[in-house]
C-alpha cells in the first residue's frame, strides 16, 4: 500500500466516523394533562455538546403527524432539541377537514386547557438534558401558529414565536409596556384564509405596543406551503386555499434560522 493511499484511506475513515458520530436521536414521550393523555415527539443532535436552546413545535389543525414531527427533526439538524407537542391528545389524528375543525374550536373554546398542554410541554423540554431551561422558543403551523402567537402575546416565558401560514388572533389584547416575546410571522400572500385587514389589525396592534413583530408576505403562495402533502389534502378534500410551495418553504424557513439566531442571542445578552 502507497503513503498516498494510507493517507486516503485514513480520510475516508475520519470522514465516515465524523458522519457515525453526528446522528439525530428522537423518542416518544407520553405525559399526562388534566387526566388527558398525550404524546409527543423529542429530536436533538447528539453531535452537539452541552446545553442549547429548546423549541416547541405545535402542529396544524390536522394534530400532532409527521409534518410537526419532521419540523422537530430539522429544528435538531440546526443544532437545537425540539419538541413537538400534542395539543389534541393520544390518536386524536384527524382523517377528515370537519374532523380537524371540531378538534381546533374545542382546543381554542378551552384555552386554559390548551394553554396548560403547552406549559406541560415546556416543562418537559426544559427538564431535558441537552436544554438550556433559559433558552426557549416555539414555532407553529396554521392553528399551532395561533397558539404560539397567543401564548406570545399572554405573555409566556419565551425568546421567541414563529408562525408559518397562521391564523392572526387578536386575543389577548396587548399594550404598550407588556412584556412580548418577538413574533415572528411568514404568510402567504395568496393565502384565502386571511384578510387583508386582519393582516393590517394584527400588525398595527402589535407596533402600538412597541413588540418585536416581522410579519413576511410571500408573494403569489398560498395556505399550508411548508407542507409535502399539502397537494395531496387539496385534491382529495377539494380545499383550493391549500398548495405546498417548496422554495417559499425554504425562504421562511431560513427566516425563522435567522429569527432564532437573533433572538436567542439576545436573550443570552439580557440574561447575563
Amino acid at each position: 500500500m502507497t503513503m498516498r493511499v494510507f493517507i486516503a484511506l485514513v480520510f475516508l475513515f475520519l470522514t465516515f466516523a465524523a458522519t457515525a458520530q453526528a446522528e439525530i436521536k428522537t423518542s416518544e414521550i407520553d405525559y399526562t394533562v388534566e387526566g388527558a393523555a398525550l404524546k409527543g415527539f423529542l429530536a436533538y443532535d447528539d453531535a452537539v455538546k452541552g446545553k442549547r436552546p429548546g423549541v416547541l413545535v405545535v402542529h396544524e389543525w390536522w394534530g400532532h403527524n409527521e409534518h410537526a414531527r419532521n419540523r422537530a427533526r430539522m429544528l435538531a439538524e440546526l443544532g437545537y432539541t425540539a419538541f413537538a407537542l400534542d395539543m389534541y391528545g393520544t390518536g386524536k389524528l384527524a382523517e377528515h377537514p370537519e374532523d380537524a375543525g371540531k378538534f381546533m374550536q374545542a382546543a381554542f373554546k378551552n384555552w386554559e386547557g390548551s394553554k396548560a398542554r403547552f406549559q406541560e410541554a415546556m416543562k418537559i423540554l426544559k427538564a431535558h438534558d441537552t436544554v438550556d431551561a433559559k433558552h426557549i422558543g416555539a414555532i407553529g403551523f396554521c392553528f399551532g401558529g395561533a397558539v404560539v402567537i397567543r401564548m406570545a402575546k399572554g405573555g409566556a416565558d419565551l425568546d421567541g414565536v414563529a408562525a408559518f401560514h397562521a391564523a392572526l388572533p387578536m386575543q389577548p389584547a396587548v399594550s404598550k409596556g407588556q412584556s412580548i416575546a418577538p413574533i415572528l410571522v411568514v404568510n402567504g400572500s395568496d393565502d384565502q384564509s386571511l384578510k387583508p385587514e386582519q393582516v393590517g389589525n394584527f400588525v398595527k396592534e402589535l407596533m402600538a405596543a412597541n413588540a418585536d413583530v416581522t410579519y413576511m408576505s410571500l408573494a403569489g403562495v398560498k395556505h399550508s406551503y411548508t407542507n409535502p402533502k399539502a397537494d395531496e389534502f387539496r385534491k382529495k378534500y377539494n380545499i383550493g386555499i391549500l398548495e405546498y410551495n417548496k422554495a417559499a418553504d425554504e425562504r421562511a424557513w431560513s427566516a425563522m434560522h435567522s429569527f432564532f439566531q437573533r433572538v436567542f442571542n439576545q436573550a443570552s445578552a439580557w440574561r447575563q
